[in-house]
């Protein structure tokens, strides 16, 4: 059976936005038959702030390939064990937390992307090729680089002070940021300056990515938030994750129905 093409590196190809959710808390690949079923583009499952194991991603991952339904992982860090474990059992898209200046960018490319970008180690038949053989047009390692999506975070002072550089390294696809460690680092977390400077670091961001013809990566808490982020040219959409979704929801039917119950007699 040949490999099926990325459906989501295929789509921003050709300049789709695309928008999803983070799973932080549910464990079950039978979430994400149901996260496609709402109109979702994709579904991102955290591994760096959750327990969720790299057994259950990799379920996960055989589940998203089958429906064709693109799976993001966030590894806990971007080293090469973590890379390289993750694609193997079928990952194609990567979202790699603390990136910090261009060693660690190359060191990333290194692992992910096979020769000539990098150099990262095959073996086959297997999750990562569909079980296809080194002989089969789809188990190619040219066409297997093709299918892997990267992109890093950027979430420290010091990656702002590399931005340029960062930003200009081949093999990556695309730029999120990590705005809650960024203003931890820079003291404003929790103040009334963090949205204001948060907005700031932002629009550097944008700026910086979309000049060298990358891909903008924006995580959003409202529709509102959304759209202005897509205007500004950001094609990958992150909006809220499964734990906020579900308690925005349940809190306020909560709130509704004990407004309109009957009080016990104090």
């Amino acid at each position: 059976m040949p490999v099926k093409p990325n459906a989501f590196a295929s789509r921003l190809a050709k300049g789709d936005a695309l928008v999803g959710t983070w799973v932080m808390l549910a464990r079950n690949p039978a979430v994400l038959p149901m996260l496609k079923s709402t109109g979702l583009d994709f579904a991102k499952v955290d591994m760096e702030h959750t327990p969720i194991s790299l057994e259950a991603v990799a379920d996960m991952a055989m589940v998203a390939r089958g429906l064709d339904f693109p799976l993001v992982v966030r590894p806990p860090e971007g080293s090469r064990v973590w890379i390289t474990r993750l694609l193997d059992a079928g990952v194609w898209n990567l979202y790699i937390p603390q990136i910090h200046n261009p060693d660690m960018m190359r060191d990333i490319v290194t692992a992910a992307r096979h020769a000539p970008l990098g150099n990262r180690g095959t073996f086959e038949p297997g999750p990562q090729n569909d079980y296809t053989l080194p002989d089969e047009a789809t188990g190619d390692l040219g066409f297997l680089n093709g299918q892997v999506h990267l992109t890093v975070m950027l979430e420290s002072i010091e990656a702002f002070r590399n931005l340029g550089d960062i930003v200009s390294i081949e093999g990556v696809d695309a730029f999120g940021m990590g705005p809650a460690d960024l203003a931890q680092e820079l003291g404003i977390y929790g103040t009334p300056r963090e949205a204001g400077v948060i907005e700031e670091y932002k629009e550097r961001l944008a700026e910086a990515v979309l000049k060298q013809g990358k891909v903008l990566e924006m995580g959003t808490w409202s529709l509102e938030e959304g759209r202005h982020w897509v205007e500004r040219g950001a094609r990958i959409i992150t909006y809220k994750t499964d734990t906020t979704a579900l308690r925005d929801v349940f809190s306020g039917v909560a709130r509704d129905f004990q407004s309109h119950m009957p009080k016990a007699a104090e």
